[in-house]
């Protein structure tokens, strides 16, 4: 037996016109509704009908009218643009509707702090949503391991991502107020060299204190006894008089408010850093990952997450 499935594609539009022929009743209204000749309407008609060897529809120079299989045709015809309509609704309500799993990654503090609250909202505003969250402080490869999103501090190297602006922060050194009292106030980076400095370690490496100094950045090379890969560690070292340590104000914004850390070298203190939501670059960014920077957006409104903190 012949197949003719290729050949009843082909024939898909022909059936749009005939459509059309009949719901206008006029080959001249059909050709303008779809934008074609009165010329390629007949020739499409003329087309059907030697495709089914039948006359469809009965024509003179003032009238038309369906035929017996005319009619039986329109109304099978009906039904299966209709089935169409059904399957292109079907997409679109699912590009219209976020689902599916989403994954990102975040850092391990701001993350748990800042970023899930934000995240439990958003899954109870859209339960078709499945979330995976990786909390990591490394920057991880997104296409790799399969990440739709992360949330970065500070500016994108890689070219091959894209990164959309969400808030700022801010590296703060401070220490402990009886701290203070006990070794003195630095005054200036030279200072420094007098003091305990509480050190994160990122990749076995020691972070070093950022500060703006005479309009350029500089990088302090802190060291001391005490090397912390936990920022939360860090900061909890801090209030426990321990010495100096530079530390994100997302983190410690209720101790500096409360006075428990005082913040130190503040006419030198590094400039407002971005963060940013960064993800692959793709011609055609999933629905789940543009709700979910929306979401953000509207929450955090591009401003400081520790001072929306305290509001």
């Amino acid at each position: 037996m012949a197949n003719h499935a290729g050949e009843n594609l082909n024939n898909l539009s022909d059936i749009l016109i005939f459509i059309r022929v009949a719901d206008s009743g006029s080959f001249t209204k059909a050709a303008e509704l779809l934008n074609l000749s009165r010329s390629a309407v007949g020739k499409s008609i003329q087309r059907l009908e030697t495709h089914l060897s039948s006359r469809l529809i009965h024509r003179t120079t003032r009238t038309l009218s369906l035929s017996d299989e005319g009619t039986l045709f329109y109304e099978s015809a009906q039904r299966i643009l209709q089935e169409v309509a059904d399957a292109e609704n079907l997409i679109l309500k699912r590009h219209q509707t976020p689902t599916g799993r989403l994954r990102i990654t975040v850092p391990v503090a701001f993350g748990r702090l800042h970023v899930m609250p934000v995240l439990r909202d958003f899954l109870a505003s859209y339960p078709a949503i499945d979330l995976e969250v990786i909390f990591s402080d490394d920057y991880l490869d997104l296409i790799h391991d399969g990440i739709d999103l992360a949330i970065r501090f500070g500016s994108l190297q890689d070219s091959s991502l894209i990164q959309q602006r969400l808030a700022t922060h801010q590296l703060i050194s401070c220490a402990s107020p009886q701290y203070l009292a006990e070794h003195g106030l630095p005054k200036s980076l030279e200072d420094l060299a007098e003091h305990q400095q509480l050190i994160y370690l990122h990749q076995g490496r020691a972070t070093p204190w950022r500060y703006y100094v005479q309009g350029r950045d500089v990088e302090y090379p802190a060291y001391g006894r005490i090397r912390l890969y936990d920022v939360e560690a860090l900061r909890d070292t801090a209030l426990a008089h321990f010495g100096i340590a530079q530390i994100g104000a997302f983190l410690i914004s209720e101790e500096l408010a409360a006075g428990r850390l005082i913040p130190i070298l503040q006419d030198i203190a590094p400039l407002i850093q971005p963060i940013y939501a960064v993800y692959p670059s793709k011609r055609h960014l999933s629905l789940k990952v543009k709700s979910l920077l929306q979401f953000i957006e509207q929450r955090w409104q591009g401003q400081p997450i520790w001072e929306m903190a305290q509001e």
